[in-house]
């Protein structure tokens, strides 16, 4: 296809796939005449994912980038590849460095609950460092969750979140290029969206609850 048949296909405007294709995002099309190129399916599965990126994980162009080339590079395994999309989608928090008690509980209490939950998570995983920065908050105000309620959380969170992964698992190879990009697509999606829909149900569950109690 040309490019203004993958601009309609993709809703992708012409002048910014042009952008995509300077900055590296896109690899260029077949050359079929001095200044006209063709594209395939794999051009419109790749701006899909730049799309997802971009505006439902709000993820900056340098950083998409780098996890593009982590996509690319068949030497990255599919745990690793994810892995490098959720730790980009973030958030990055910095830890405090005057020896906060509030947060060194926190932290302790977030590392027990990884490790009675079995799960193999990363130092580094930014999600550890939001529920440390969470649940020091949570201290802070006297509100913190206590530890059974903690658990009843992460358990219906882990079975969650293996279906969810399991959801992800595309027709055929899931090293091949096109499985790739499309198991990093609804990651991105599902990570952010499926976030959402957690809390829009949470609020409406909690509402139900309080007008049965106290309406």
């Amino acid at each position: 296809m040309l490019m203004g048949e993958l601009s309609r296909r993709s809703g992708v405007p012409v002048a910014t796939i042009k952008f995509y294709l300077r900055e590296g995002l896109l690899p260029p099309g077949t050359p079929t005449a001095a200044t006209r190129a063709s594209y395939g399916e794999d051009h419109l599965r790749r701006l899909r994912l730049i799309r997802a990126l971009l505006e439902v994980g709000e993820v900056s162009v340098a950083t998409i980038r780098t996890i593009l080339a982590v996509v690319d590079d068949r030497s990255v395994g599919v745990h690793q590849m994810l892995g490098a999309v959720q730790y980009a989608l973030g958030p990055r928090l910095t830890p405090p460095t005057d020896g906060d008690p509030h947060w060194e509980a926190a932290g302790r209490e977030a590392d027990d609950l990884i490790s009675d939950m079995g799960w193999i998570v990363a130092p580094e995983a930014p999600a550890r460092t939001l529920l440390t920065a969470t649940l020091a908050a949570l201290r802070r105000t006297g509100s913190a969750p206590s530890g059974a309620g903690l658990h009843a959380y992460a358990e219906a969170l882990s079975r969650l979140a293996a279906s969810e992964v399991a959801s992800l698992e595309p027709a055929g190879s899931p090293e091949s290029p096109a499985a790739r990009i499309a198991l990093t697509e609804s990651a991105v999606v599902g990570m952010v969206l499926h976030e959402r829909v957690i809390i829009a149900l949470r609020r409406l569950a909690q509402e139900d609850a309080s007008a049965r109690r106290y309406g």
